[in-house]
C-alpha cells in the first residue's frame, strides 16, 4: 500500500513536472524529498506505536490535547488526497489516451472510469483491495527499474540538460523538491490502515521506512535512467505521458507499450491505495466528532461507503477541471505543512532521536517555502545559490 501510494503518484505523474523546475538535478529533488520523507516517515511511525492506534497526524493532534487543530488537519488531509487521486485518474487517463493516439476527452472519461471501478473495488472490502495491490505494485517495479538499468546502461550525462542556455544550479533542486513532493505523500497511509495489520507496530515500523527508501531508490534510478533515453526536453514537452516517451526510445513499440500499461497499472494501484487509507481516516475522524457523522457509517462488511464515495465523486471532479502540475503542486503544499506539523510533535515528544524529528522538519518547512516562492514567481526554472540569496534577502 505504502510503495503503491507513493509511485503511483510520483515518478510516472510528477518527473516531467520536476525536470521543468529542477532541470539536471532533479535526480537530486528526489533524493532531498527521500531523506526527509525518511525522518517524517521515522516520527509518523514512532508516534502511531506510541499512541497504538490509527489515525496518522489527525490522532497525534488530538492526544496531546489539540483538538481544533485536529479537526482542521483532517479536513485538510481530506482535501489533499482528493488531489492526489485526481492526479493518479489524470495519469491513468493520458497513459491509456496516448497508446491509442485518443482525444482528450478520452483522457478524461478514462481518468474518471479509473476512479469509479476502483472505489468500486474498495466497496467490496479490504482484501479484494490489498490483492489488487500486490499484483500492481510488483509489475510497475519491474518495469520502472528495467527502464532505468537500461537508460543508466546509455550513460549519456547531456540528455538531463534541459535548457543550455539556462544552466539550473543546485537550489533548483530544492524548489523541484518543494514542487513534486506529492510523490512522497503515499507511506503515511500506513498509519491509517493500523488496526488492519498482522502485527500492526511491527509491520509499520519496518514497512514504512522500507517502502520510501525502495520508492526513493526507484525515482532516482528513474529520473537519471529514463532522461537518459528520452532527453530532458522531450521528458518535459510530454510531461503527463514521459516514461511512455522513454520506453519506445529504449525498446521501440514494446518498450513504449510496457511502460504505458505499467503507468496505468502503478496510477490505478495509488488510486486504489488511497481511497482506501482516507476513507478510514474519516471514519476514524467522523467516530470522534471531528467530521460529520455520515462518514462514519459502513456497510455490513465494515467498509467506510459513504467516505469512500465522497472522496471519489469529488477527485472525478478535479479530473475534469484540474491540470496535472496545479494538481501536484496543490497536494505537495499541503502534504509538506502536515508533516511539518508531525515532526514537531515527534520532536515535542522525544519519540526516537530528536535530530531525526529535526531534519524533517525543516526539510518540509524548506520545501514547502520553495514551493511558495516559486509559484508566486521569487524563484524560477533557473534557480541559482546567488539568485536564492539575493530573494531571501530581499523577503528579509
Amino acid at each position: 500500500m505504502a510503495v503503491g501510494g507513493m509511485i503511483g503518484g510520483g515518478i510516472f505523474s510528477t518527473l516531467g513536472v520536476v525536470i521543468s523546475v529542477a532541470g539536471e538535478w532533479a535526480w537530486l529533488s528526489f533524493l532531498i524529498g527521500g531523506v526527509v520523507a525518511l525522518a517524517s516517515g521515522h516520527s509518523y511511525s514512532t508516534l502511531t506505536r506510541q499512541f497504538d492506534e490509527p489515525g496518522g497526524s489527525y490522532t497525534f493532534l488530538q492526544e496531546i490535547g489539540w483538538h481544533r487543530a485536529a479537526r482542521i488537519t483532517v479536513w485538510a488531509l481530506l482535501i489533499g488526497y482528493i488531489f492526489t487521486v485526481s492526479v493518479y485518474a489524470v495519469t491513468f487517463g493520458s497513459y491509456a489516451a496516448y497508446v491509442f493516439g485518443a482525444p482528450e476527452w478520452v483522457k478524461l472519461a478514462s481518468g474518471i472510469v479509473a476512479i469509479a471501478v476502483l472505489a468500486g473495488i474498495n466497496l467490496i472490502g479490504a482484501h479484494e483491495a490489498t490483492v489488487l495491490e500486490k499484483v500492481a505494485v510488483w509489475g510497475k517495479l519491474a518495469i520502472l527499474l528495467g527502464l532505468a538499468v537500461f537508460g543508466l546502461a546509455h550513460w549519456n550525462p547531456q540528455q538531463l540538460v534541459l535548457d543550455r542556455d539556462q544552466p539550473v544550479g543546485l537550489g533548483g533542486a530544492l524548489v523541484g523538491m518543494g514542487v513534486v513532493f506529492m510523490a512522497y505523500e503515499g507511506f503515511q497511509l500506513l498509519s491509517y490502515d493500523y488496526d488492519e495489520m498482522v502485527h500492526p507496530s511491527r509491520t509499520i515500523r519496518i514497512a514504512m521506512p522500507a517502502a520510501i527508501v525502495v520508492t526513493t531508490l526507484t525515482y532516482i534510478m528513474v529520473a537519471l535512467g529514463a532522461v537518459m533515453l528520452a532527453g530532458a526536453p522531450a521528458i518535459v514537452r510530454h510531461e503527463e505521458v514521459a516514461l511512455a516517451v522513454a520506453g519506445r526510445e529504449a525498446l521501440g513499440v514494446a518498450g513504449f507499450v510496457a511502460v504505458s500499461i505499467a503507468a496505468t497499472f502503478s496510477a490505478g494501484s495509488a488510486i486504489n491505495a488511497t481511497i482506501f487509507a482516507t476513507a478510514r481516516l474519516a471514519e476514524h475522524a467522523a467516530s470522534e466528532g471531528a467530521m460529520p457523522t455520515l462518514f462514519a457509517r459502513k456497510d455490513e462488511d465494515g467498509v467506510p461507503w459513504f467516505g469512500t464515495l465522497v472522496i471519489s465523486g469529488a477527485a472525478m471532479v478535479l479530473t475534469l477541471v484540474g491540470g496535472i502540475q496545479a494538481l501536484v503542486e496543490g497536494g505537495s503544499f499541503v502534504f509538506l505543512t502536515i508533516f511539518a506539523l508531525v515532526n514537531i510533535i515527534a520532536w515535542h515528544r522525544g519519540t526516537g532521536p530528536r535530530w531525526i524529528a529535526l531534519v524533517g522538519l525543516i526539510g518540509s518547512l524548506a520545501g514547502a517555502t520553495m514551493l511558495v516562492l516559486y509559484l508566486v514567481g521569487a524563484v524560477g526554472n533557473a534557480v541559482t545559490a546567488p539568485t536564492l540569496a539575493l530573494h531571501f534577502g530581499s523577503i528579509i
